[in-house]
């Protein structure tokens, strides 16, 4: 039984739209789910997923934690734009 709180959870969801080769690509991980993508698509999408992930370790938090604009911040910072 619940006390009528409910649970906050999030995950990241990578759609890669780019592929030519056929080739179904599909990466699932701690709290991120990439699918799509062409093969350098799909690995940037994983890289930065790992990036955030490793960088919400360090601050100690866990994604469902941080704010949109703290989340945005995350983004730019692991992907290098």
């Amino acid at each position: 039984m619940t006390d009528g709180k409910s649970e906050k959870s999030a995950m990241m969801l990578g759609v890669g739209l780019d592929n030519r080769d056929g080739h179904k690509r599909i990466t699932r991980g701690d709290n991120f789910y990439l699918v799509g993508g062409s093969e350098e698509t799909h690995e940037s999408m994983t890289e930065t997923a790992i990036k955030i992930n490793e960088k919400l370790a360090r601050r100690g938090k866990h994604l469902e934690d941080v704010s949109p604009q703290e989340f945005a911040d995350l983004v730019r910072e692991a992907s290098g734009k």
